[in-house]
């Protein structure tokens, strides 16, 4: 049989409904082929506990993973406020689940948990890949992102991303077969007779010079170079902003601020030269600092980052899936199975209705393979040997071989 995978996408208007009709969709893909692991991402607009039920039930309760979204796509179309299900069914793939909880307060021990439930090791699967869900709201996708060396040692490769909310940024979920939880993270461990392979790509390029966070904690910066962060965050943009029309004094409300920094992120040095891993300041507070989705270390060197080039933005998926595929290739490998995608929300709206040429990229680089895609607010990468995977405005896949070649 090898590995299969089908995806499916509704837009009813029921919770249990719009899953049961995207899940049957899929199954019908498979032709009677079994379940091994149903993937099901759910936009804010639906109950998530009835869609979470409506898939299970529908695949035998098979293992399954998923979260709340803030966009979902697949190889047919790109859609928001939908339910995406994603089918796995592989002979050369073992499937493990696990879900803690607490993430927010001690993402060290809600890691540990998950990996007291999962294998290091499985014979005759010599190959381990994760699938890592994390609370979008949490502030710990960094730490998470560490933490991932305890699961399976330095062999591991990981992909994931943060769980969204459609922008509403009150409450994310992640699922974990029958579980629906809010400050958690989700993990599924791929064992396989052939290695997967992994891509990750940003459209975003310098914009200031290096600055300093002179002042931090958690996922808050106060102080960048000794004054209030969102003081030099304007100043700084202040200028190309203008030449787009917008006058970053008369930026109020929390909604037209997280526009604009979705155009204007932090980009840390990666040691690569003109390579930077991007970071998203949610949110502005009373007293001028912002809010990021995952932990900035004091001292930290960084510049703000242009994502003003749309061009660039959409090669970056294009890029991603050229890496995944390239890695495939040099190991033997040319047919595929399918892609899954963690695609950053920020993306979509820094594109609009451009995005859906992003989702054209995908398949110009791998043209009839069925195709999953969460839009999230933060994205997982990881490698073997990689010390950092977490990610933000980026486009990560997970390339998904037909058979062991």
């Amino acid at each position: 049989m090898g590995t299969s995978l089908a995806t499916g996408l509704s837009k009813a208007k029921e919770s249990a409904a719009a899953a049961k009709e995207a899940v049957l969709a899929a199954k019908a893909k498979l032709e009677g082929g079994r379940v091994d692991l149903s993937m099901l991402y759910v936009s804010s607009e639906y109950d998530y506990g009835k869609a979470v039920d409506a898939v299970r039930k529908a695949t035998n309760n098979a293992p399954l993973i998923g979260a709340s979204s803030a966009g979902e796509f697949t190889e047919k179309r790109v859609e928001k406020g939908s339910v995406a299900v994603g089918l796995l069914s592989s002979d050369d793939i073992k499937v493990f689940t696990a879900l803690a909880e607490g993430v927010k307060e001690n993402p060290e021990a809600a890691m540990r948990r998950v990996a007291a439930n999962l294998p290091r090791e499985v014979e005759g699967y010599p190959h381990l890949t994760a699938i890592i869900l994390v609370d979008g709201l949490s502030g710990a996708g960094e730490e998470v992102a560490l933490l991932t060396s305890y699961l399976s040692g330095h062999k591991l490769k990981v992909v994931g991303g943060m769980a969204g909310d459609d922008f509403k940024m009150t409450k994310t979920f992640v699922f974990s077969n029958d579980k629906v939880r809010t400050n958690a993270l989700s993990a599924c461990l791929l064992a396989s007779k052939m290695p997967l392979f992994t891509g990750v790509k940003h459209g975003h390029t310098p914009l200031s010079e290096e600055l300093k966070a002179s002042r931090t904690k958690g996922n808050v910066l106060y102080e960048i170079n000794g004054r209030p962060a969102w003081e030099i965050w304007k100043k700084e943009t202040a200028q190309v902003a203008r030449k787009r029309g917008i006058d970053v004094e008369q930026l109020k409300t929390p909604a037209e601020i997280a526009q604009f920094l979705t155009n204007y992120m932090l980009g840390l040095a990666t040691g690569k030269d003109g390579q930077y891993k991007t970071r998203w300041p949610e949110s502005v507070n009373k007293d001028g600092s912002l809010n990021f989705t995952c932990g900035i270390a004091q001292g930290a060197i960084f510049r703000i980052m242009d994502s003003s080039n749309l061009e660039n933005q959409i090669n970056a998926a294009e890029k991603a899936a050229r890496i995944a595929r390239k890695s495939a290739e040099n190991a033997g490998h040319s047919e595929f199975a399918g892609i899954i995608v963690f695609d950053c929300a920020h993306r979509q709206m820094l594109l609009g209705d451009r995005f859906s040429e992003a989702v054209d990229r995908f398949k110009r680089v791998l043209p009839d393979v069925p195709m999953l895609g969460l839009e999230t607010y933060g994205e997982i990468r990881l490698e073997p040997g990689e010390f950092s995977g977490f990610h933000n405005s980026t486009s990560v896949v997970l390339l998904l071989p037909s058979s062991t070649g």
